[in-house]
């Protein structure tokens, strides 16, 4: 199936163009066709090295050209908003071949693979990071939770109980509604509720690691989930 590919010569084209070889080393395969050369002759000028992944393949495709041509056929490739392409450019001048044939035999090192620097793999593998991270983040539930938190005694300023309680903060945690609640011979429970994302909180250590220790165990004796509800996937 052909790729479609449109306005390379703008920074939204360039951009679709970069996402779509993130993952790819050519435009269709796993070797230079003639695909990469429609794409490569459609570009008004190297592209700038903001576009990480289309500048490697830019550059790698390039030297290709310098060096031994392209002969692999491709899959098809459509680059709309640029001038067509033609056959041609497919097999570089008789002239530069020879040339290019010369600059071999004295020049060994010749990187034939593109090979990326050290600043564009990592800026790719950031790239790769944030949009799995993204992703995730996407896909994530989350859940409405009703805590018991218990006072020590009739005596527990409930107050700063509560502002104890809420002063706990994390990313993916948002504290909702409060009452207090008679539990006998004048000892009050507050019961406070919570919406968290279920990746990033569990409620377990939530209240194993900032509800029961120092210094909010000063007021809280015990933490209880009274209710656990899914609110989306």
């Amino acid at each position: 199936m052909a790729v479609t590919f449109h306005d390379l010569g703008s920074d939204a084209g360039l951009k679709k163009l970069d996402e779509y070889l993130l993952p790819r080393s050519y435009i269709s395969g796993y070797q230079a066709s003639k695909d990469d050369i429609i794409v490569h002759s459609s570009l008004p000028k190297p592209p700038s090295p903001q576009y990480v992944n289309v500048s490697r393949w830019y550059n790698h495709i390039d030297a290709l050209l310098r060096i031994s041509g392209v002969s692999a056929e491709g899959c098809g490739v459509v680059v709309e908003g640029s001038a067509p392409v033609t056959e041609a450019v497919a097999t570089p001048p008789v002239e530069d071949s020879k040339a290019a044939a010369a600059e071999e035999d004295d020049d060994d090192d010749v990187d034939l693979f593109g090979e990326e620097t050290e600043e564009e793999k990592k800026a790719a593998e950031e790239r790769a990071a944030a949009m799995k991270a993204k992703a995730k983040k996407k896909e994530s539930g989350k859940s409405s939770v009703l805590l018991d938190v218990k006072p020590w005694d009739d005596e527990t300023d409930m107050k700063k109980l509560e502002e104890a309680v809420r002063g706990v903060q994390m990313e993916g945690l948002l504290w909702g509604a409060s009452k207090l609640v008679a539990v006998g011979y004048g000892i009050k429970k507050l019961q406070i509720m919570m919406t968290i994302v279920d990746d990033l909180v569990s409620v377990d250590t939530l209240i194993e690691e900032h509800l029961t220790v120092e210094p909010i165990n000063e007021y809280v004796q015990s933490c209880d989930i009274v209710a656990f509800n899914k609110i989306c996937k």
